[in-house]
């Protein structure tokens, strides 16, 4: 077999030659450890017999790949510092993207500008992929991206058909699991503090909420279902309300710790003691939980491996190993504390 005259080889010739796919030549050279011995072996010996040598600008160019991926967070800096939950997930994100030798691009989307803005890179293919956070019911972003080609996948659903790839927790349960430890503890006035209905996540707490109150054999009231936004003062707000037109509630579901706090400073400004009076559970188990007073009763949500899937299923879509969208649900577990 003769030797190449001209040029350096390329991605595709050793892949050709290690009889393996581009994007394992790609995780091999990279150092990721989702390769098989064997293909490692085989790499190497490819990569031995052509003298290949990575050049990630090379590369790049080669397979009009950016080595690239943007990570999508519709919210203000502000809410994304302040809340554990999202800089849980980049963390997570991060992780498993540097092993990939990914470069991460944090996008944070405030206006309909910055939307026009980010869709119009994203038609210029200036990344090789897309993660979008704390997505809603009608965000146009992840069909957008599909419809260019480019990899996606989402944390959550915009809705229970959700045709994009994503990585979600079990909102449900989450729920579910908050009324019926309630129930367990003797409270029969369970009131919900939900998050924005045009999120799926919210949708799914509030569902998970009714059907821990059929379990227990408890009436759904609407008096004491109250809209939040994930944010403390939305739960604030919505625990004054709550407190306005069921003032004898025993018990408060939140659908997230942060929503939580904001109702815990509203149950302390009417005077009514946690978990005495109103006991308390909210959703994350996120550092604020251990450090509120009382500690706070929480649902965890694995939320750095929700990150570390997300980017995983993302890396297999641009080495081209997933043909069809992937939807993997986590599960939640309740952490019981002094608030409940």
């Amino acid at each position: 077999m003769s030797g190449r005259q001209t040029g350096r080889p390329t991605l595709e010739e050793v892949a050709a030659r290690a009889g393996v796919g581009r994007g394992t030549v790609s995780r091999v050279i990279n150092g990721s450890p989702r390769v098989s011995e064997q293909a490692r072996e085989a790499v190497g010996r490819a990569v031995a017999e052509l003298g290949y040598v990575p050049n990630r600008a090379a590369r790049a160019l080669a397979g009009s790949r950016t080595d690239a991926v943007a990570l999508v967070v519709p919210e203000t800096e502000a809410r994304l510092f302040a809340e554990p939950y999202f800089l849980d997930i980049i963390r997570g994100v991060s992780a498993e993207l540097a092993a990939a030798d990914k470069q991460l691009l944090l996008t944070l989307i405030r206006t309909e500008q910055e939307r026009q803005r980010f869709e119009q890179y994203l038609a210029a293919q200036r990344v090789d992929g897309v993660l979008m956070v704390s997505v809603h019911r009608d965000d146009p972003l992840p069909d957008l991206a599909r419809e260019l080609g480019l990899p996606t996948v989402l944390n959550g659903r915009r809705s229970p058909d959700e045709p994009a790839s994503y990585v979600d927790s079990d909102n449900v349960g989450a729920g579910r699991s908050a009324v019926e430890h309630l129930a367990g503890r003797g409270r029969r006035r369970i009131a919900t503090i939900t998050g924005p209905p045009d999120m799926e996540a919210a949708r799914g707490r509030l569902a998970g909420y009714r059907e821990g109150l059929a379990a227990a054999g408890l009436p759904v009231d609407e008096l004491l279902v109250a809209t939040g936004d994930f944010t403390e003062e939305g739960g604030r707000r919505a625990m004054t309300a709550l407190l306005e037109r069921r003032p004898d509630l025993d018990a408060v579901f939140a659908a997230s710790d942060v929503t939580a706090v904001g109702a815990r400073a509203a149950l302390r400004a009417h005077g009514l003691a946690v978990p005495g009076d109103v006991a308390l559970v909210g959703v994350d188990d996120s550092p604020m939980a251990r450090h509120l007073d009382p500690p706070l009763t929480s649902v965890r949500q694995p939320i750095e491996e929700m990150g570390r899937a997300m980017a995983a299923a993302l890396l297999r879509q641009i080495a081209g190993e997933e043909a069809e969208p992937s939807r993997l649900v986590l599960p939640t577990e309740l952490v019981v504390r002094e608030s409940s």
